[in-house]
């Protein structure tokens, strides 16, 4: 399953992020992927005020995670483009962040794939024009759960012109 998408504008990409929100269930996966500033902590600003989210959503490169639990789903939002070992990364107990009621979103995710849930959204973010503020989001999932949710998902992410 997979499709991408264009986002115009950082507001288009917390939109994206918005409707991603309205998919996500309780012990989700998402990693996000994409070069510096393609735009992942904006998605996840997006997510967060999806969910109902209330505090500030910035970027967890030096705290490592940031957690968000006000919304529908608690979310905990890992960064580790900074983590230089597996053990560093294994040491955050990735699986037990999200708790037993929320979600676990993962920038720099395919640098630690391994490690992560087999059932997972992956999102990669790509600038799509140098001199703007336009993204290329691609999306491809893994698990029943995605395939019973995928048309849904494309559905709510057509006005940024879904494609495969």
């Amino acid at each position: 399953m997979e499709l991408v998408v264009r986002a115009g504008t950082a507001q288009d990409t917390r939109g994206v992020g918005e409707v991603l929100a309205g998919v996500l269930r309780v012990h989700d996966v998402v990693s996000l992927t994409g070069e510096l500033g393609a735009g992942k902590t904006t998605l996840v600003q997006g997510i967060a005020a999806g969910l109902g989210a209330q505090e500030h959503v910035a970027s967890p490169t030096f705290t490592l995670v940031r957690e968000y639990v006000t919304g529908r789903l608690p979310v905990a939002h890992v960064d580790v483009y900074r983590l230089e070992r597996v053990q560093d990364v294994v040491d955050l107990a990735l699986d037990e962040l999200s708790g037993d009621d929320g979600v676990l979103i993962v920038e720099w995710g395919d640098a630690v794939e391994a490690l992560l849930d087999e059932e997972r959204l992956r999102v990669e973010l790509t600038v799509a024009d140098p001199d703007g503020e336009a993204r290329r989001i691609a999306l491809s999932a893994r698990g029943e759960s995605w395939r019973e949710r995928w048309p849904a998902l494309t559905a709510a992410l057509e006005p940024w012109g879904t494609h495969a």
